[in-house]
């Protein structure tokens, strides 16, 4: 079996989308079943690690709430294991001191995590954000198949140069002195997006927004180690940034330098 495919769901419009909800404090996990399922969507529960790698493979959900801190296997292992079998958003809960958590969860691929004690309000505004993600680029994805097949394929815009490294955005892809950087999804969007607006600054809630689709602000650090990421692998000395700018107050910045 090809595992790279396994728990990948092909969301069919009109159909509830499936969450995975996995939180070994049984109150909390049958309190956020019965409101997610109030939400309209179809959700199953797994109070373990490993109970959670079974039902993920036999589900293959839409996303994944997966807490830090679980029995049998961590939340962290276990976002390490469901990350090499599929690009399935995973949202961490995290306790609200545990940064290094939220940090490690992140590298290994998390989309996105939430600080316990959460509302219910934001947790489901980060639920639809993924979501609407997902059928935007989907959306995205039909419309230039379809107007390929009506004009034929029409010329893709040139790589942005950033120094010594190409960001090429219709590709999807970064190279540095022409070798391939990997970059992680997200990371890549970032970059994508301050480089489609050059010389604006945004703030984190702005870029929470555009990149990841929230609705309001929250948790602003996911903002700064994305961008601490996506510094380490495109500026010179990413100490001192020379593309990606701090605006003291404000937020960030792509300048090109004079």
């Amino acid at each position: 079996m090809n595992t790279a495919l396994t728990g990948t769901r092909h969301h069919v419009p009109g159909m509830a989308r499936t969450i995975l909800v996995v939180e070994d404090e049984t109150t909390l996990r049958e309190t956020l079943i019965d409101a997610l399922e109030t939400e309209g969507f179809r959700v199953v529960g797994a109070a373990d690690g490993r109970a959670a790698l079974a039902e993920f493979r036999a589900e293959a959900p839409d996303l994944i709430l997966l807490d830090v801190m679980l029995p049998e296997l961590s939340g962290v292992e276990v976002c390490r294991i469901i990350r090499a079998e599929s690009p399935v958003p995973i949202i961490m809960l995290t306790a609200r001191d545990s940064e290094l958590d939220k940090v490690v969860g992140l590298e290994l691929g998390a989309d996105d995590y939430v600080t316990k004690p959460f509302s219910f309000r934001e947790l489901t505004a980060r639920i639809r954000a993924n979501f609407r993600r997902d059928e935007r680029a989907s959306a995205a994805s039909a419309a230039a198949t379809a107007a390929a097949g009506q004009a034929g394929v029409a010329a893709p815009p040139p790589p942005v140069e950033v120094g010594r490294v190409s960001v090429d955005l219709a590709g999807h892809r970064v190279m540095r002195d022409g070798r391939p950087v990997p970059l992680k999804p997200k990371v890549f969007e970032l970059l994508a997006f301050l480089v489609r607006n050059p010389g604006q600054v945004f703030t984190r809630d702005q870029l929470l927004e555009h990149v990841w689709g929230y609705e309001y602000g929250g948790e602003t650090r996911t903002v700064d180690v994305h961008v601490h990421w996506l510094r380490t692998e495109i500026e010179p000395e990413p100490a001192t940034p020379v593309w990606i700018h701090t605006v003291r107050g404000v937020g960030y910045v792509f300048r090109r330098p004079d």
